[in-house]
């Protein structure tokens, strides 16, 4: 399979996952839709030796972790997310869990994104604190230290978020 084709199936098998992941670390789907598109076409000249090293998923995930720590730098503002829940028509009422989904955006909003990316890869993407440092560039103390302070920083910020965060030490 030529580099083009192999990128493509790539792409194709994994957008949904890194379109989640995007929008997890930025609050905001055309964000989200902007940095998944800048980080694959940054992977996309360097997929021939992305595919030799043997991990590609761990490598556009850090690509697209660094790309939104460099677009944060270069903006220097901070995200403020104001979006109400989606009106859906007919169905059960799912307001209780919009609430929660718009508390649980807009305070991961306010963590620094470091610990929201350690947040994001830790709990949304399941990873183990020794891949999160790999996706990361960083020490497993440095992971778990991230992990206490953006949690301590839910907590505070969020106190309606405590059982959820208090499942999320649990399973830690």
């Amino acid at each position: 399979m030529d580099d083009e084709a192999g990128f493509r199936e790539f792409v194709a098998a994994r957008l949904g996952r890194l379109s989640r992941i995007a929008f997890l670390l930025t609050g905001d789907h055309h964000a989200a839709e902007d940095l998944v598109q800048v980080t694959l076409v940054k992977v996309a000249r360097h997929w021939r030796r992305v595919t030799r090293a043997g991990a590609p998923d761990a490598y556009v995930r850090r690509a697209l972790y660094h790309e939104h720590v460099s677009s944060w730098r270069a903006r220097r503002r901070l995200e403020m997310t104001t979006a109400d829940p989606p009106d859906r028509a007919g169905g059960r009422d799912e307001s209780a869990e919009a609430v929660r989904r718009i508390v649980l955006r807009d305070a991961l909003a306010r963590l620094a994104p470091g610990q929201r990316a350690v947040i994001v890869l830790r709990y949304f993407e399941d990873l183990s604190e020794a891949d999160t440092a790999d996706a990361l560039g960083c020490s497993v103390g440095s992971v778990k230290s991230q992990t206490h302070h953006a949690l301590a920083r839910l907590r505070a910020i969020a106190p309606e978020l405590a059982e959820l965060i208090e499942d999320a030490e649990v399973s830690a």
